[in-house]
């Protein structure tokens, strides 16, 4: 199994919100990268002062061709973790060949899954952008608060708030919701791939972001490959489970879940 792992942050994220589990990783003898995504290399007290015009634009593909260079460049395939938008772009990745093994953390929805309410109502603050499409969208506190941090501290809210989110992109939201409609998709993922690397998606029973519901049939898109995929519930976990105190665990278990991958046993649950 590969010693690299490159994470891959969602929506709204500044790449630094991987730094506690690249620090977890990276004490047990991982190599860990955590590339921001395009237009994203800059502190978020600069991204939110003046984000750059170009990111009204940015989509999937461009997303997704900026870790496939990424990934490409590395002396061997590595592992792929990601969170959101970036746990629906490693199972993307893995399907196209790339990765040695992929974690799908409370990955947003591939083509073919239908959204449940909560995550509608999450995404409400972009849907109800005029013309979202073609802008640059914001998320306020609230916002926050009810997809990511629903039901932590206030004071946890807040400073979670301040130091990770960013402006994002309306593009690639616009892209999400015509996924289901549109003939040909970027976020189209090949559930019966047979070569596909290993993958683990994880969903947490307090998501609003991305309800367990959701990861649920997801999960259950794969049955008919022989490819390795697995799933694993956190109870009591929000969509910010990567931050939410307690993320040692769920650390430990994709740890221990790479391990069982490279000895071909299953990880157990926690």
């Amino acid at each position: 199994m590969s010693k690299t792992i490159i994470f891959i942050h969602g929506a709204w994220m500044s790449a630094a919100c991987w730094d506690g589990f690249q620090s977890y990783f990276a004490e047990r003898g991982y190599t860990t990268l955590a590339p921001a995504w395009p237009l994203r290399d800059a502190p978020v007290a600069a991204l939110r002062a003046n984000p750059p015009a170009e990111l009204a634009h940015l989509g999937a593909e461009d997303i997704l061709d900026h870790y496939t260079r990424i990934i490409q460049a590395q002396a061997e395939p590595p592992i792929l973790i990601g969170h959101s938008f970036g746990g629906l772009f490693v199972q993307i990745l893995l399907d196209r060949g790339l990765g040695a093994a992929g974690v799908a953390i409370d990955p947003a929805a591939p083509k073919g899954i239908i959204t449940p309410p909560d995550a509608i109502r999450a995404a409400s603050g972009v849907l109800l952008t005029w013309g979202f499409g073609h802008k640059i969208v914001h998320m306020t506190f609230e916002q926050f608060q009810f997809g990511f941090t629903n039901g932590l501290p206030l004071a946890i809210q807040q400073a979670a708030y301040d130091a990770y989110v960013v402006p994002e992109s309306g593009h690639l939201f616009a892209q999400a919701i015509e996924a289901n409609l549109a003939t040909h998709s970027p976020l189209t993922v090949n559930f019966h791939n047979p070569t596909r690397a290993p993958l683990l998606l994880t969903a947490g029973t307090h998501d609003h972001t991305v309800p367990q519901s959701q990861v649920e049939a997801n999960y259950h898109k794969y049955h008919q490959t022989p490819a390795r995929t697995d799933f694993q519930v956190f109870a009591d976990r929000t969509h910010w489970l990567i931050k939410q105190d307690g993320w040692e665990e769920v650390a430990q278990f994709i740890e221990q879940w790479l391990i069982g991958v490279a000895q071909g046993t299953a990880a157990t649950a926690q």
